[in-house]
C-alpha cells in the first residue's frame, strides 16, 4: 500500500474536499478494471481508493495527517479473506468463493452507476430485488406507510420523511425506488421549495401582501414597493426536514411574476398614459 495518500491521487497536502473528490473521480475512471485492462489497473485502483477512503473523512485525514498510514494497519479478515476499499465502503470477499460486504450507503452500487453507467465490479448475484413505488408529492415530504406486493405477497412498507424522486431506500431483503409525482404548486431542489407566485401590476408598483401556500399552511407575504418580476424571496424554515445523519432544515423560495394586462379599458389606457407622463 502507498505510504504517501496525497501523492496516490494526485494531489497536495492542502487539497480541499472538492479537488480531492475531483481527482478521486479523475482517477477511478481511468483505473478501474472494467475499463483499464493493464495487468496494474486492479491494484491502482485498490490504492486509489485505499487512499480516498482515508483522505475523504475528515477524522480519519487528520489522525494520517498525524501518525501517517501506520494509523490505520490491521490484519486481514477472519477466514482468509480479503478487504478491498472500494471507494468510501469496504468490499470483502472470502478465499473460499462466499461473499459479504459492509456498506455505508443505502444501494452499495450507487457510486458505480454514477462512474460507469450502470457498470459494476460485483456480480450480479449481488444485486437485490428492486422494486418501484410512485408516492405524492406531499407523502414524500411527510412520509408515508404503503401497503405494497413483493413477490406476490402483501407488505406494509414505511417510507422516511423527505425522500427525494429517484431515491432508492434499503431495506432487509429489497431495494425501493422511489417515484414522485411533481406538484402543481411546489417545486423541489434539494430541502428547498420553490413557488411560483403571480402578482399584479398594481402590487408590485405599490406593495402590498399576498397569501402563500407552503407545505405546513399559508402564510401573509408583504410585497415591497417597486417589486420586479423574477424577484426571489425566502421563508426560513419553510422547506423540507431531511433526518438521517445530517438533518436539515430546508427554506422555501417565492418567485415573482408579475402579470401585465394584456387588455385595458380605455380609462385605464388613459391613466396608464398620464402616469407614462410622469417619469
Amino acid at each position: 500500500m502507498a505510504k504517501d495518500y496525497y501523492a496516490t491521487l494526485g494531489v497536495a497536502k492542502g487539497v480541499t474536499q472538492a479537488d480531492l473528490k475531483k481527482a478521486y473521480r479523475r482517477l477511478a475512471l481511468q483505473w478501474h478494471p472494467d475499463r483499464n485492462k493493464s495487468p496494474e489497473a486492479e491494484e491502482k485502483f485498490k490504492k486509489i481508493n485505499a487512499a480516498y477512503e482515508i483522505l475523504s473523512d475528515p477524522k480519519k485525514r487528520e489522525t494520517y495527517d498525524q501518525f501517517g498510514p501506520e494509523a490505520f494497519a490491521q490484519g486481514g479478515p477472519a477466514g482468509g479473506g480479503h478487504a478491498y476499499q472500494q471507494g468510501p465502503f469496504t468490499y470483502t470477499y472470502t478465499s473460499g468463493g462466499g461473499r459479504s460486504g459492509g456498506f455505508d450507503f443505502s444501494d452499495p452500487f450507487e457510486i458505480f452507476e454514477q462512474f460507469f453507467g450502470g457498470g459494476s465490479p460485483f456480480t450480479q448475484q449481488m444485486r437485490r430485488l428492486t422494486y418501484q413505488v410512485e408516492i405524492d408529492f406531499m407523502q414524500a415530504i411527510k412520509g408515508v406507510e404503503k401497503q405494497v406486493e413483493l413477490n406476490g405477497k402483501r407488505r406494509k412498507i414505511k417510507i422516511p420523511a423527505g425522500v427525494d424522486n429517484g431515491q432508492r431506500i434499503r431495506f432487509s431483503d429489497f431495494n425501493l425506488l422511489i417515484s414522485v409525482k411533481p406538484h402543481q404548486t411546489f417545486k423541489r431542489e434539494g430541502a428547498n421549495i420553490i413557488t411560483l407566485m403571480e402578482i399584479d401590476y398594481p402590487t408590485a408598483v405599490l406593495g402590498g401582501a399576498i397569501e402563500v401556500p407552503t407545505i405546513e399552511e399559508p402564510v401573509k407575504l408583504k410585497i415591497r414597493p417597486g417589486t420586479q418580476s423574477g424577484t426571489l424571496i425566502r421563508l426560513r424554515g419553510k422547506g423540507i426536514k431531511i433526518g438521517g445523519i445530517f438533518r436539515t432544515q430546508g427554506d422555501q423560495y417565492v418567485q415573482i411574476k408579475v402579470k401585465i394586462p394584456t387588455r385595458l379599458s380605455r380609462e385605464q389606457k388613459r391613466i396608464i398614459n398620464i402616469l407614462k407622463e410622469t417619469f
